[in-house]
C-alpha cells in the first residue's frame, strides 16, 4: 500500500516521464534503424544528445524534486580534468539508486552525454530506462563469465571511435550492498585469509580488468569513486525520491593515470582488490567523522540549472500537448475517449510501481565485522 500511494503522488510528473520516455525510444529505434548501418558515429552522436534528455529527466528527480544535497571531495588537478577525458569510472555500491547517483555526478561535470553504464541483463527489459540505456551503449551481462568475456571485448574496443569524451561506469562488487552480502563477503575474506571488509563486497575483478586492457590504449584514468551517507541521513533510494525525501550523499575521486596501472591481468586484478581495501577503510574513517579527508568542493553544492530547465520545457509540452490531444478527439466526451485516458494513467502507474520494485533492496538488518570476526546485530 506505501508503494502505491507513492505512485498516486508522483503520477503527474510519471506522465511527463513516461511521454518523454517514449518518445525518445522512438527516436533512439528510428536512429538504430536508420542511422547506425551508415555511420556509427553519426547514430552515437544523435543517440547520445537525445539519451542526455532522458537523463536529465532522472536528474531532475534527484536534484530539484527530491533536493538531494551533494558534497564532492577530491583534488584540484582531478577537479579540471575530469570530464575532459576518457575514463574508467569504479564506485562502490551503497543504494538501490547507484546507478543515479553516478549521473548525478556526470551531470555536475558536464559530460552526462558520454555516460555509459555496465549493467546486469535483466535492466535491458525495463520500458523506457532499459531500453534508453541499451541504445545508448551500456553493456548488459549475464554475469556468465563464459557468456560476458565477448560481449566485454567487443563492446570496449569499439569505444576507441567514440565520439567526445566518454565515462564508462563498471560496479566491480557486481551486486548492490545488503547484510546478506555483507555477511557472505566477510565470511569468504576470513576463508582466504583475505582482509575482512566491513563496508564494501569483494570486487569481481574479471570484467575490470578487461575494461582496462581492452581500452588501455586511449583510457585517460581510473576514477575510484567512493560514495557515502553521513549518520543520520538516510540511505537514498527512488522511493524517497518519489516521495520528496531527501538525503545526503559525499563523493570522494581519486585519480589514477592508466598509464600507471599494472601491465599484467593479475597486477591488475590485485590493483583493483587494493584499491577496495583502501576504499574499506576510507569508508570507516566516514562513518567516524561523517566527512572525507581532504579537500572539499563547495561550488559542486548547486545543482546545475540545465536538468530543471530542460524539465520545466518538457513539462510545458507534454501539458500542451495533451490538452490539444483532449479537444482534437473529445477525449473527455465519450467513455472510448475517456477510456483511453484511463489506460494512459494506469500504464503510467504500472510503470512508476515496476521501477519501485524493480529497485528495491531487501528489508536490511546490522551487520558488522570487528577484528576478523563476522558479527550480526539483531
Amino acid at each position: 500500500m506505501e508503494n502505491l500511494a507513492t505512485v498516486v503522488l508522483f503520477l503527474p510528473l510519471g506522465m511527463v516521464f513516461c511521454l518523454t520516455g517514449i518518445a525518445i525510444n522512438i527516436i533512439q529505434a528510428a536512429c538504430f534503424l536508420i542511422i547506425w548501418p551508415l555511420s556509427k558515429n553519426t547514430y552515437r552522436r544523435i543517440v547520445g544528445a537525445v539519451t542526455e534528455i532522458f537523463f536529465l529527466v532522472m536528474t531532475f528527480l534527484v536534484n530539484w524534486f527530491a533536493g538531494l544535497e551533494v558534497h564532492l571531495h577530491t583534488d584540484l588537478e582531478t577537479y579540471e580534468l575530469i570530464g575532459k577525458e576518457n575514463a574508467l569510472v569504479m564506485p562502490n555500491h551503497i543504494c538501490d539508486v547507484d546507478v543515479l547517483m553516478m549521473w548525478l555526478l556526470a551531470e555536475r561535470f558536464n559530460c552526462l552525454r558520454g555516460v555509459l553504464m555496465v549493467m546486469k541483463k535483466s535492466s535491458k527489459y525495463l520500458p523506457i530506462y532499459g531500453w534508453a540505456n541499451w541504445f545508448n551503449g551500456a553493456v548488459f551481462l549475464d554475469r556468465n563469465w563464459a557468456k560476458d568475456e565477448g560481449k566485454l571485448k567487443s563492446s570496449f574496443r569499439e569505444l576507441k571511435d567514440f565520439p567526445g569524451s566518454f565515462w564508462l561506469t563498471i560496479f566491480v562488487e557486481g551486486t548492490r550492498m545488503t547484510p546478506d552480502k555483507l555477511l557472505a563477503a566477510q565470511e569468504f575474506a576470513i576463508s582466504k585469509g583475505l582482509p575482512v571488509p566491513r563496508n564494501v563486497l569483494i570486487p569481481r575483478t574479471k570484467g575490470f580488468v578487461s575494461a582496462v586492457q581492452y581500452t588501455r590504449p586511449f583510457l585517460s584514468a581510473v576514477y575510484d569513486v567512493t560514495v557515502a551517507v553521513p549518520k543520520g541521513h538516510p540511505i537514498p533510494s527512488l522511493k524517497r525520491f518519489l516521495k520528496r525525501q531527501t538525503s545526503v550523499v559525499h563523493f570522494h575521486i581519486k585519480r589514477y593515470a592508466t598509464k600507471g596501472l599494472p601491465e599484467s591481468d593479475e597486477g591488475v586484478a590485485q590493483w583493483c582488490k587494493d584499491r577496495f581495501v583502501v576504499k574499506d577503510a576510507m569508508l570507516e574513517e566516514f562513518r567516524a567523522n561523517d566527512t572525507f579527508e581532504g579537500k572539499e568542493i563547495r561550488d559542486f553544492r548547486i545543482p546545475p540549472k540545465k536538468s530543471l530547465i530542460v524539465f520545466i520545457f518538457l513539462s510545458c509540452i507534454c501539458s500542451i500537448g495533451a490538452i490539444m490531444l483532449i479537444q482534437r478527439f473529445s477525449l473527455l466526451s465519450n467513455w472510448k475517449g475517456i477510456s483511453s485516458l484511463a489506460f494512459a494513467v494506469a500504464f503510467d502507474a504500472i510503470l512508476i510501481y515496476t521501477f519501485i520494485e524493480y529497485t528495491k533492496l531487501p528489508e536490511q538488518r546490522k551487520v558488522q565485522a570487528t577484528n576478523g570476526q563476522v558479527v550480526k546485530l539483531h
